[in-house]
């Protein structure tokens, strides 16, 4: 599996494929003056929904905003209830 980020601007996706197609993507705003990166959706393509591959794509946003020192605005519901039960994520987690 690997990880693709798209970025265009203050905005993009980052995507999670396998060697023959995308199991999901992760969709993010980002507010540079703000430093805050704000996850608007995530979605995975439903013959791989239960095998965790959401929790990846939300871990990998994470990374991206640490990386980049932004604090994370999961706007998605899904995305705030994987970042809610992650034990490391209160240092950038905006509620």
């Amino acid at each position: 599996m690997k990880f693709e980020n798209n970025r265009s601007g203050n905005g993009g996706f980052i995507t999670l494929s396998n060697e023959s197609e995308e199991i999901g993507r992760l969709t993010y705003t980002i507010f540079p003056d703000d430093e805050k990166l704000i996850i608007s959706f995530v979605l995975v393509n439903p013959k791989f929904e239960g095998q965790g591959m959401g929790k990846k794509l939300v871990i990998e946003g994470i990374n991206f905003a640490r990386n980049n020192h932004w604090k994370v605005y999961p706007h998605c519901s899904y995305a705030r209830s994987v970042m809610m039960r992650l034990p490391d994520v209160d240092d950038i987690l905006l509620r």
